[in-house]
């Protein structure tokens, strides 16, 4: 199976309402981010998609963490971006994130600045072409649906 596949399987995983806000955070990421090699991490808690110009870890710029009831947005650079509009939530020497209700908070002016800030700061930056990367799945794994269904 293609690492493609693998990530839509993934996601298949949760309800059909947050399976809807998962893949349309993920398309509106690749809009923005056409070139980033998408590193996926099947973790026990969450389902992370992570955006950067490597296939390391620590070059990712930004990820979406998938969970059964909300998707939230990090800015894994965060502390250091300017946010005028106090949007960034979270205390940390480094991350930052932002959680999405609906799809369309990434198209707001104040997350695309942000959103511009990250990937200004990004070392190296973003390749000419990205790819779809399974990087770990996790044996065991909290369920993906509310009520701990699978």
């Amino acid at each position: 199976m293609s690492a493609a596949d693998q990530l839509k399987a993934f996601i298949a995983k949760f309800d059909a309402k947050d399976q809807r806000l998962i893949r349309a955070a993920r398309s509106a990421m690749r809009k923005r981010l056409p070139t980033a090699h998408e590193l996926v991490y099947d973790n026990y808690n969450a389902l992370v998609i992570g955006f950067g110009p490597t296939e390391k870890a620590s070059d990712a710029v930004i990820s979406l963490a998938l969970y059964p009831r909300w998707v939230t947005l990090f800015f894994l650079c965060g502390a250091t971006l300017p946010d005028p509009l106090a949007l960034l939530k979270g205390s940390g020497k480094q991350v930052r994130s932002i959680r999405l209700e609906t799809a369309s908070i990434l198209d707001t002016p104040g997350v695309r600045a942000l959103l511009d800030a990250a990937l200004a700061e990004a070392d190296p930056p973003m390749p000419s072409r990205g790819r779809v990367i399974i990087k770990s799945v996790s044996a065991k794994q909290r369920a993906r649906r509310p009520g701990g269904r699978r």
